[in-house]
């Protein structure tokens, strides 16, 4: 997701506030989160602006300032999670740190909850924080403060499976006040795979639908800077986009090789959004494939909410995706979806509908489809008309946004009746 810009979200702010003061109490809410370029980090962080925007107090409470933030948002505080390094400590102790200030922010500010995304290590800290305030010395200082777990998919699909973390990502996950998943698919994997039998509330991600749309004049100004438009009888060039941080689950080589085979039936681009460790190898294969020329390699961009809107289809060939939010927020811009049926995906994409699903690693299939879809402007544009009215039917924040704001009453409920 894009930022939203400070303007946008003084407006928003207003009519947000407005049309909630009479139904929700205003809270305080601590979230703690992977400060870097990710799809955990990125949900907590608009997750939070948009918690400020409703009027909530939001403290974010992070080893560094999310990138999606930029520190001059009303509503929201940033307090740093310092970690000392001691020639003691081979790896410096970060959940005892976070534990820690966790506990003071909580006392110092009142807050009401903590919500912490990814259940390593922040659910134990969480949990660490909660117990430092309810057995404080002070008896009248004692209080109980409950804390959420999101789930987000890597921390139960891969890292907490690990039998080095397994035992301590159950009893965080155990011991949260509540637990939230981003998607059955995940909510049943966890329960799966650490038996785990108490309430885990689907709530799947969000996208603002006011500030990821097709705009008209926009895509006019900015879509010749990367792809070529109709000229001298020549057809416009398509545009495809992918975004992700490169990791290799997200198999950024498909996209490369699912992008040649088009680019010989179609004339197009390709825009790559994000960055990380797949980088160099999609870039020798964008060269060895003779296609590196056609491909905009863009590094991570804030403006995502502005690049989307310019795509005539998105690609998503992931090995998994819990739920697969950059979909999603390309289908907010009307932009259909060719992506592999794995974890989360067919909870967002209706396959022939609003996008297309596809084997894992099938790029022969998914090469085809998209060629066919691309020369077949009447089927594409349904389909991103699907893409968006889905979008805006479910996925919309002021739909996802108060289901959040009732799930932390019914926690602070429970909390209050645990009270020491």
């Amino acid at each position: 997701m894009s930022p939203i810009s400070r303007s946008d979200t003084k407006r928003f702010m207003t009519a947000a506030m407005e049309s909630t003061s009479e139904r929700t109490p205003r809270r305080k809410i601590g979230i703690t989160c992977y400060p870097t370029y990710g799809g955990s980090g990125v949900v907590a962080t608009e997750l939070g602006i948009e918690l400020a925007a409703r009027g909530h107090e939001v403290h974010f409470i992070t080893s560094s300032l999310p990138f999606r933030l930029s520190g001059r948002e009303a509503n929201i505080h940033y307090h740093e999670v310092d970690v000392y390094h001691y020639p003691l400590f081979e790896h410096p102790p970060y959940d005892l740190a976070l534990a820690t200030r966790m506990a003071e922010v909580a006392e110092f500010y009142e807050l009401d909850l903590l919500h912490v995304h990814y259940a390593i290590p922040h659910s134990i800290s969480a949990l660490l924080a909660r117990q430092m305030i309810e057995t404080q010395q002070k008896v009248a200082r004692r209080r109980y403060l409950p804390f959420i777990t999101t789930l987000h998919g890597t921390d139960i699909t891969l890292v907490g499976q690990d039998h080095s973390y397994l035992p301590i990502t159950q009893f965080g996950i155990a011991q949260s006040d509540g637990v939230t998943a981003i998607s059955g698919y995940l909510r049943d994997q966890t329960r799966e795979a650490f038996g785990i039998q108490d309430e885990i509330e689907v709530i799947h991600n969000f996208v603002n639908c006011d500030f990821y749309v097709y705009d008209k004049a926009k895509v006019a100004a900015m879509r010749p800077r990367f792809a070529a438009p109709t000229a001298e009888g020549r057809p416009a060039e398509k545009l495809l986009v992918h975004l992700s941080n490169f990791r290799p689950v997200k198999r950024i080589l498909d996209v490369i090789e699912v992008f040649a085979r088009v680019v010989a039936a179609v004339p197009a681009r390709l825009m790559l959004i994000g960055d990380g460790p797949d980088r160099s190898a999609a870039e020798h294969l964008a060269l060895k494939l003779g296609v590196a020329n056609r491909i905009h390699f863009m590094g991570k961009q804030d403006n995502v909410n502005e690049l989307l809107p310019l795509a005539d289809l998105m690609l998503m060939p992931s090995e998994l995706e819990s739920f697969g939010l950059a979909a999603l927020e390309a289908m907010a811009c009307g932009v259909p979806a060719i992506a592999t049926r794995v974890g989360g995906v067919p909870e967002l994409i209706d396959d022939g509908v609003n996008g297309l699903l596809f084997a894992v690693g099938d790029t022969e299939a998914m090469a085809g489809a998209a060629i066919a879809l691309l020369n077949d402007s009447e089927r594409l544009a349904a389909m991103g008309a699907a893409a968006r009215k889905t979008a805006s039917d479910r996925f919309c924040s002021s739909r996802i946004i108060p289901r959040y704001e009732a799930y932390y009453e019914r926690v602070i409920a429970r909390g209050q009746a645990a009270k020491p």
